[in-house]
């Protein structure tokens, strides 16, 4: 049951973090009912939990070689591909994609991690 509830918290975290990008970043534009947001979210979940750790796993050695900022450039791929994926989004040049990557990572940092703090107590 933790497996289910955990996949279905970062579902809540990625459409809250897709909503906030929207808000925030001028060319970051999700034009989408609450069904289209869940589907995103879904999708986004979905590449971080297969995708994400292949390409960590590939591009191992240029993540050391640059302390661990080239996993900005992984995670803003997988925003492109949602990008690609997803009608109702679209991402309009490389500024957006970056600082729509930057926002939604801090965004499910400080999610997971409130979620953690409350989950122990």
């Amino acid at each position: 049951m933790k497996l289910i509830g955990g996949f279905i918290f970062h579902i809540f975290s990625n459409a809250i973090a897709v909503l906030a990008a929207n808000y925030f970043i001028v060319g970051f534009i999700f034009k989408g009912d609450f069904v289209d947001l869940v589907v995103a979210a879904l999708v986004l979940t979905l590449i971080n939990t297969f995708l994400r750790p292949v390409l960590k796993l590939f591009l191992g050695p240029i993540i050391i070689l640059t302390f661990g900022l080239f996993t900005i450039v992984i995670n803003a791929i997988t925003l492109y591909l949602l990008d690609i994926l997803s009608d109702s989004l679209t991402i309009q040049g490389y500024l957006p994609l970056i600082l729509g990557t930057i926002i939604i990572g801090v965004i499910n940092f400080i999610l997971n991690f409130a979620a953690k703090r409350l989950y122990r107590k």
